[in-house]
């Protein structure tokens, strides 16, 4: 039998593939359940797919199938809850009729308004405004600062989400340009500004990187990135959809990470686990602007209340929780790092998510992972994308409130199953 285990000096020489160009997605490229964006075949518009050979493949699940599965596992190693969704709902209405709040009209509101000055106190800002989605909030941010500014480029790192998951929204609707700074391999840098050969506008960073498994920039670099950013009168946002989980990495207050950025999103469904929304952050004039522009983008919904209520009723909670997770994250990494046959970046974790590569096919251990869910009831992952390396894959994890009352030794030797399959 073949030897499939790989040094990680062997994977991490491979893995320089990762800051070609051809990796750089057109619109919609993502990988639906994990792992890495998909690799397109030249000319086509869909992800490439591996010829059949004439072999039979195994029917996939529905969806409706998927998802019996994946809820029927009693712990997860993947981001997103379990519970049921018309249980949440109820729980929102109940947790609102113990704290005895009214909703709001278009936003406005005592509840509403209250959770906005206290997500801007947090973060050490002015003022905040409430935003339905993400990608909403942070597009809002770009536009007003190319208006100020009459420079419509905005520096990003290869893997943001501006460019990977927002259909070009970005030049489509406010006609902004992406300049892409650094390589794919390490967080966005103060030199990668400094040496742009163009004029940037704006600089968007992701604290953490998801796509570089959650790696963050140090606490020096960080600095430094913000006093380049600064010196050349560049704007810099903060896409902080991850930021709570980045707190034990630096052991700073929330409001001194955010410190010396002009604006910053974060989100209240990743990790906080709400049904939805995100928060943006900035000064006064800044902020009234982008109720502004919430209302041309259609966000300003007729009741916000709900969206809000879930978050509130959660952030606490999650808040508290995320250094557990990160300490657990550290644990099964260590544990799944010690089969020579597991690559995980980074290694040491610096939040609570993590990639993992493997050697073989996404097939193949898409099937053995349903296999462990069912005889186990430990959902191992979501999914596996194909990487730039021929004949490995790679795998998205987050340690976090699904993983419930496992052990870190039970969580690991389940993860691991998924190479008996190998």
């Amino acid at each position: 039998m073949q030897d499939k285990r790989f040094s990680r000096s062997e994977f991490l020489a491979l893995s320089s593939l990762l800051a070609g160009s051809t990796l750089f997605p057109s619109r919609g490229d993502a990988a639906p359940d994990g792992g890495v964006a998909p690799v397109r075949a030249a000319g086509s518009t869909t992800p490439a797919r591996a010829p059949a050979g004439g072999v039979a493949v195994p029917a996939q699940p529905s969806q409706a199938e998927f998802e019996q599965l994946r809820r029927g596992c009693t712990a997860s190693l993947t981001a997103g809850s379990t519970a049921d969704d018309g249980a949440e709902y109820v729980r929102i209405g109940e947790w609102m009729q113990r704290q005895k709040l009214s909703s709001d009209v278009y936003g406005n509101g005592d509840f509403v308004q209250a959770f906005e000055k206290r997500i801007a106190d947090l973060l050490g800002f002015e003022d905040a405004c409430f935003m339905p989605t993400g990608t909403m909030g942070q597009l809002i941010a770009l536009r007003i600062y190319a208006d100020s500014s009459g420079v419509r480029t905005v520096g990003v790192h290869p893997s943001s989400h501006h460019v990977m998951h927002e259909d070009d929204s970005y030049a489509v609707l406010h006609q902004l340009r992406a300049v892409y700074l650094g390589p794919w391999t390490r967080p966005l840098q103060a030199e990668d500004v400094a040496q742009a050969k163009e004029a940037i506008g704006t600089v968007s960073l992701e604290l953490p990187v998801r796509w570089l498994g959650g790696q963050l920039p140090t606490w020096e670099q960080l600095a430094a990135l913000k006093r380049t950013c600064r010196e050349r009168k560049v704007k810099l946002h903060m896409d902080g959809a991850r930021l709570w989980e980045s707190q034990p990495f630096y052991g700073r207050s929330y409001a001194d990470i955010c410190k010396g950025f002009d604006s910053v999103y974060v989100s209240f469904y990743k990790m906080v686990g709400g049904i939805g929304g995100a928060m943006l952050v900035g000064n006064r004039d800044f902020i009234r602007e982008s109720r502004v522009w919430r209302h041309r983008h259609g966000g300003n919904l007729y009741q916000l209340a709900p969206y809000v209520a879930s978050a509130a009723m959660r952030l606490d909670p999650a808040l508290a929780a995320i250094p557990g997770y990160v300490q657990r994250a550290k644990a099964v990494t260590t544990l799944l790092a010690a089969d020579p046959r597991v690559t995980v970046l980074p290694q040491p974790v610096q939040t609570n998510m993590f990639h993992v590569f493997l050697r073989g096919t996404p097939g193949a251990y898409s099937r053995q992972r349903d296999r462990i869910a069912r005889e186990d009831k430990v959902w191992v992952a979501g999914g596996f994308g194909q990487t730039r390396v021929p004949g490995v894959v790679s795998t998205e994890l987050q340690v976090g409130e699904g993983l419930g009352r496992i052990s870190d030794a039970d969580a690991a030797r389940a993860f691991l199953r998924l190479l008996e399959a190998s």
